[in-house]
C-alpha cells in the first residue's frame, strides 16, 4: 500500500528533472541559435572592379613614368600621353588617310593601318578614373581626367576614327515625357481630345581599354 505514493513521487521527480534538463539545453543552445554567423560581404560589381584595375594601372604608369610623376603632379596632359600610350595595346583598326579603305566600315581585306584603342573605350575608362581619383581623395576641381584638354582629345578621337572607319558616333536625343489627355466616348456622346508628344549616345563600347594592360 505504501508503494503507490512513492511510485508517485518517482516519476514526479523524474518529469521534473527531464524538464529543467530540457530547459537547461534550451537555455544553452539560445545564444548559438540566435548568434548568426556574419554575412559574407557581397562582391564588388564589374563597373567597381574594373575601375580599381583601371586605377591600379595609372598608377603604375606614373611610378615608370620617365621622370616618375606623382598624382598631384599629374595634369590633363599627362592623361592625355596615357591615352596615347594605351593605343598600343588597342584592337581596333583606324584607317589612315592614304588607305584606299580610309571610310570603308567594311573593308573587304586586311591592310597595314595601325591598331589604336577605340574612342569608346577611352570614354569609358576616363568616366572610370575620373571617379577613382576622387573617390581617392582628389579634389574634383582637381582632377585631371575632368580636364578641358581631355575632353577636347576625346572628342578629336571621336571624330577622326568615325571618319577613318566610317562609322558616325552619333548622340540619341534625351527622351522627353509624354503628356497623353483622352476623352472618354461614350455611347450617345461623342467628344474626345487626346495629345501627345514623344522622342525616342550611341554609347562606345565601355569594355574598359585597360582592361588586358599590363603596364
Amino acid at each position: 500500500m505504501d508503494s503507490e505514493p512513492n511510485t508517485g513521487e518517482g516519476s514526479s521527480s523524474s518529469s521534473t528533472a527531464a524538464a529543467a534538463a530540457a530547459l537547461q539545453q534550451q537555455l544553452q543552445q539560445a545564444p548559438e541559435s540566435s548568434t548568426s554567423p556574419p554575412a559574407a560581404a557581397a562582391p564588388p560589381s564589374r563597373y567597381e572592379s574594373q575601375k580599381r584595375r583601371d586605377w591600379n594601372t595609372f598608377l603604375q604608369y606614373l611610378k615608370n613614368h620617365k621622370p616618375p610623376l606623382t598624382l598631384a603632379r599629374c595634369s590633363g596632359a599627362h592623361v592625355i600621353e596615357f591615352l596615347k600610350y594605351l593605343d598600343q595595346f588597342g584592337k581596333t583598326k583606324v584607317h589612315i588617310s592614304g588607305c584606299p579603305y580610309f571610310g570603308h566600315p567594311n573593308p573587304p581585306a586586311p591592310c597595314a593601318c595601325p591598331l589604336k584603342q577605340a574612342w569608346g573605350s577611352l570614354d569609358a575608362l576616363i568616366g572610370r578614373l575620373r571617379a577613382a581619383y576622387e573617390e581617392n581623395g582628389g579634389r574634383p576641381e582637381s582632377n585631371p581626367f575632368g580636364a578641358r584638354a581631355v575632353r577636347i582629345y576625346l572628342r578629336e578621337v571621336r571624330e577622326s576614327q568615325a571618319k577613318a572607319r566610317g562609322i558616325p558616333y552619333e548622340k540619341k536625343k534625351r527622351k522627353r515625357p509624354v503628356v497623353t489627355a483622352a476623352s472618354g466616348i461614350n455611347s450617345g456622346q461623342s467628344s474626345g481630345t487626346s495629345s501627345g508628344a514623344g522622342a525616342g549616345e550611341a554609347s562606345g563600347n565601355a569594355t574598359g581599354a585597360a582592361t588586358t594592360t599590363t603596364v
